[in-house]
């Protein structure tokens, strides 16, 4: 792979600023895409334009992409089900009733109860980050509406409690993709070693302590204040200007007139999305494993070898299954029915799919550009051992603020900070935990992340409005945290 030095990194930040400035995300990103390859190609417009053809089309080459997309587009399809069949609705009605009784207690509160719920959901979801923002997106959006609260605030309790609890609880394909590195970097023990770095993972932990003291104490800042008060007073959810990553035919269809409203049309198909999310990843990773003691370790390894993208798939595909079945016993819905609405929802999220295919193709153009090495490398010459994990931590987060992935910067910068922590002699669980810290921190900040992506569309947010108004609350908790590296360092090393 050539080095491109300082250029590696112009691409992706040109894609962030443009994305932040004109809030064109489509725009921006192919611009990154572009430039990117007209770099790669020695600045010749022509050959690099073709080459960012060819770079887009050759996402589809990955499975693991192709999978991703596939999920994002079926999303749709399985979110007009339950809009049509009044389970939105009967759900709306259940939590109507907890939210009338805690008025009764006292004037105000029901919001914060229900905020915390949508918090609490996202934790227990950790199996996976998708279908943890998408289900606390899709079961909360209604009421979250009804009660006025802004959709950049659903959107912020689903991006924050999603991906720092999977890297905090990593019994899912977080821990395994995780342990795969490590094992790589010749370490015997990678889970025991994944195990102790949670204690010094300060960035997730303070991103969940965030939303729940934002939740509880209502003290908002920066844009979310601002979000909060155009709702309370105006009674807007977004912003005039704000363009939803999901649209009001999919959030607002009208449902099915004559039927009655029931939750459970809407939480047994999501129910079952959600628990098939393990069973898959158990049934992928099954032939992976070596050497199980019990019938209960090969499940566990198994897990730990499945593949996510597959996963998440074959969950949202069942859950489709399981909705038609479940709608055409009820007399519902009809087979053509079935077939028109699954259609409409697909075509309803491809703006959604378009903005994961072209988030995947400015990673690619960033391998290709080499901008994750260039980030890590340069630090070499004049890193001092105390600050280790603090620039570790810093690094982590600009790999991932640029390329717009998490488990890319782990691959990328597990293979540098372990080896760099055993030339300071720095204690390998604080290195680690700097290191998957500042991908989720990065990750948390970054307008091209797929995670905070998923987590607008499940929101109905405009996707912008949603980094602005987390920034603040990510950036505080960014900051903290280097600081406390910085005094480990100091104590540790």
């Amino acid at each position: 792979m050539d080095t491109y030095g300082f250029l590696s990194i112009l691409p992706p930040v040109i894609a962030i600023v443009l994305a932040l400035r004109t809030k064109q995300v489509y725009i921006a990103l192919l611009f990154g895409i572009w430039i990117s390859w007209v770099i790669i190609n020695d600045w010749n417009f022509f050959t690099g334009t073709l080459a960012a053809i060819e770079g887009l089309v050759n996402v589809f080459k990955s499975a693991g992409n192709t999978r991703t997309i596939m999920f994002s587009a079926l999303v749709g399809a399985l979110l007009l089900f339950i809009q049509y069949s009044k389970g939105v609705e009967g759900f709306v009605n259940v939590l109507n009733k907890l939210i009338a009784y805690f008025e009764k207690k006292q004037s105000g509160y029901s919001r914060v109860v229900v905020q915390l719920l949508a918090m609490f959901t996202g934790i227990l979801l950790f199996v996976e980050t998708s279908i943890s923002s998408l289900t606390v997106g899709t079961l909360y959006r209604p009421i979250f509406d009804k009660l006025k609260i802004p959709r950049e605030k659903l959107a912020y309790i689903a991006d924050s409690s999603s991906a720092p609890s999977s890297i905090l609880i990593p019994f899912n394909a977080w821990g395994a993709f995780i342990m795969g590195l490590l094992l790589t970097q010749g370490i015997e023990n990678p889970f025991g070693l994944m195990i102790s770095s949670m204690a010094y993972n300060f960035y997730p932990i303070l991103a969940i302590l965030m939303v729940f003291l934002v939740i509880v104490f209502k003290k908002d800042i920066g844009p979310m204040a601002k979000a909060e008060k155009r709702t309370r007073e105006t009674g807007k959810l977004l912003n005039d200007n704000a363009k939803p990553m999901l649209s009001s035919e999919v959030t607002s269809f009208e449902s099915k007139k004559g039927i009655k409203a029931k939750a459970y049309n809407m939480i047994v198909p999501l129910a079952t999305m959600v628990f098939m999310m393990p069973i898959n990843l158990a049934f992928t990773g099954w032939d992976a494993v070596e050497n199980a003691v019990s019938f209960s370790d090969h499940v566990f390894k198994a897990i730990g070898n499945g593949s996510g993208s597959s996963s998440v798939l074959y969950a949202v595909l069942t859950a489709i299954i399981v909705a038609m079945v479940l709608y055409r016993a009820q007399g519902i819905m009809k087979t053509k029915e079935m077939v028109e609405l699954g259609l409409k929802g697909i075509s309803e999220l491809m703006p959604l799919a378009l903005l994961m295919l072209l988030a995947f193709a400015i990673g690619d153009a960033c391998i290709e550009l080499g901008t994750g090495p260039f980030v890590a490398n340069w630090s070499k010459e004049w890193l001092s051992p105390a600050f280790l994990p603090a620039i570790i931590f810093v690094i982590s987060s600009f790999v991932a603020f640029s390329t717009g992935t998490s488990w890319g910067t782990f691959a990328i910068m597990m293979a540098i900070a372990i080896p760099m922590a055993e030339i300071h002699g720095a204690p390998l669980p604080l290195v680690v935990a700097a290191t998957l810290g500042g991908g989720i921190f990065g990750d948390h900040c970054s307008p091209i992340s797929d995670t905070s992506i998923i987590s607008s569309m499940a929101s109905a947010s405009d996707h912008i409005d949603h980094i602005n108004t987390q920034l603040p609350y990510a950036l505080i908790g960014g900051l903290i945290t280097v600081v406390l590296y910085v005094i480990l360092g100091f104590i540790m090393i």
